[in-house]
């Protein structure tokens, strides 16, 4: 007999138990307990990550401003970063040298800020949630937004214990409905829901397609004094030709940690091209190599980052929600900062639903002062300062540069009032018009300080249950079998940093040398990639079963 699914109504819903989902959770608590003391308001976040803080990953650099107004003891409070910034550089790499700024440029100041842990980070704020009455959820992924005509009124979370043929097993659950008065994405960058929500509402409406990277980070454990707490590296040029956007970093962190990472632009030309191949590249680098001599890998992740600017922020609110975060696009592509811009937000959504759920009024018109403050605010600021940041780099990295710095001197306008862009995926030339100039070397990996995609999903500690739905879903497996096999070489296989896609021969086909698409996505780090980046746009990426996924650690 089927089993019923159990609704559960809630006042307040935060989706992904990110910064800003949990900043938001705090302070509205805080709230309750200022304006309504003695009264009680359910709040609930929900994560797909088997524990709070599981499957978060950033470099990261935290600037501190919103955590201080949110908690402003927060160090006393035993907040756990790393440390603050104590040294910094930015070098310009050729193949062997390191060519030192004589000055950092002033968006890449990092005085006053921490290196940080973003797992560290998200476990302590869940546990500061949780002692505030804030109900935690993990293991429980959002599978599709509960509407009332265009109103948003929950969340239904994903069903478990269902087989590959999407038939019910021994062990089946159903999803649990989630009701809520109001309901607050913070899913991080490419959010499933959000998706949904921005295509059904078409909230991005005259706005720029949003621009991701993707970043891919590992985690070394390095001789004693090597590269010390506090010590932070930022780096452009190799092994990044110029016509690709993108740069790397090296961040010192406690216990002889340190993160190395390199974010790449996804609106890259060349098909060819594979981020991970050049983040191993990166590593081997006189300048990383030294640091990372003697040293043992041990984590990795990758994440995608959203990095469209103010005129690609769709319209942040509807009937009954809010997006927060990534989930909005709130990142400072121009400081590679995002944290601190995703707690504002959902401190300012909290106030916001606060105020909506206290008069009863959750729709469009009393939700859309959450914009107009975020707008106004510091978010706002900063976003219009950097407004034609990312778009000024489509063409060429160093003419991009120019153009950055010109608009640093002109309060983020530079020469023309608004830049336009196109979606990443579509910046794919065909393979019949690459010159191959700006591909990678021949390279293969050493085990020691360069890995292949495989060994570094090992360390990214990712597990899926095989037995259940893949979550990623290809419309149309033609398309990537003859059509983009021909057109683009099937750039899947190398813009996944996990080695989920693989073309391999087709046995049973008539065509000679004809191939098959296998998709491991056991291997998947949740990074969403392949949503972005497919040149058809006919990937899409849902979450597998609660629990599923990287198991992030000092990430």
């Amino acid at each position: 007999m089927a089993r019923e699914r159990e609704t559960l109504e809630v006042d307040v819903l935060f989706v992904g138990a990110g910064p800003g989902s949990l900043a938001g959770a705090i302070h509205f608590q805080d709230l309750v307990a200022k304006r309504k003391p003695g009264t009680e308001h359910s709040v609930v976040v929900i994560e797909k990550a088997p524990a709070i803080g599981g499957q978060s990953l950033s470099g990261a650099i935290l600037d501190p401003s919103a955590l201080r107004e949110l908690i402003p003891d927060f160090l006393e409070q035993g907040c756990p970063v790393e440390g603050p910034v104590t040294e910094e550089g930015i070098f310009f790499l050729t193949r062997k040298r390191a060519i030192r700024f004589p000055l950092t440029p002033p968006p890449l100041r990092n005085h006053g800020n921490f290196v940080c842990s973003i797992n560290k980070l998200v476990r302590w704020m869940g546990e500061i949630a949780e002692n505030k009455g804030v109900q935690l959820f993990p293991g429980f992924p959002g599978a599709e937004l509960m509407f009332e005509g265009d109103r948003v009124v929950g969340v239904r979370t994903r069903d478990q214990g269902v087989d590959k043929n999407g038939q019910h097993k021994p062990t089946f659950e159903p999803g649990v409905d989630i009701r809520a008065k109001v309901t607050i994405l913070g899913e991080g960058p490419r959010g499933s829901l959000t998706k949904v929500l921005v295509d059904r509402l078409k909230l991005d409406a005259g706005k720029n397609p949003q621009a991701y990277g993707i970043g891919l980070k590992e985690l070394w454990e390095v001789p004693e004094g090597r590269f010390p707490c506090g010590k932070i590296v930022h780096t452009v040029g190799f092994p990044l030709p110029s016509s690709i956007y993108g740069g790397s970093f090296v961040y010192g962190m406690q216990k002889n940690l340190v993160a190395v990472g390199l974010v790449v632009g996804l609106d890259y030309k060349d098909p060819t091209f594979d981020p991970h191949r050049a983040f191993q590249l990166f590593k081997t680098h006189p300048l990383v190599s030294s640091i990372l001599d003697r040293g043992k890998l041990v984590g990795y992740g990758a994440k995608t980052v959203p990095e469209g600017g103010y005129f690609s922020v769709p319209r942040p609110y509807a009937d009954g929600v809010m997006l927060i975060g990534d989930s909005a696009g709130l990142l400072n592509a121009q400081k590679l900062k995002g944290i601190h811009m995703a707690m504002r937000s959902g401190m300012i959504a909290a106030e916001v639903a606060f105020d909506a759920v206290d008069s009863g009024d959750v729709t469009a018109a009393a939700l859309s002062r959450y914009w107009q403050r975020l707008d106004a605010g510091a978010v706002g600021r900063e976003l219009w300062q950097c407004r034609n940041f990312r778009q000024a780099f489509h063409g060429n990295f160093w003419a991009g540069f120019v153009n950055a710095g010109l608009q640093y001197l002109t309060g983020g306008r530079g020469l023309v009032a608004r830049l336009r862009s196109r979606a990443d995926h579509e910046a794919y030339r065909k393979l019949s018009d690459v010159s191959r100039n700006g591909s990678l070397p021949p390279f293969e990996p050493d085990k020691v300080l360069t890995f292949d995609k495989v060994t570094d999903v090992y360390f990214a500690g990712t597990e899926h249950e095989i037995d259940q739905p893949c979550h990623l879903q290809v419309a149309d497996l033609d398309v990537c079998q003859n059509r983009c096999a021909v057109e683009y070489g099937n750039p899947c296989e190398r813009f996944c940093p996990a080695h989920v896609y693989e073309m391999i021969p087709d046995e049973g086909a008539t065509r000679p040398g004809a191939k098959r698409l296998v998709i491991h996505a056991e291997n998947c780090v949740h990074c969403k990639t392949c949503d972005i980046a497919d040149p058809y746009a006919i990937i899409t990426w849902v979450p597998p079963e609660g629990g599923s996924g990287p198991s992030y650690a000092n990430m």
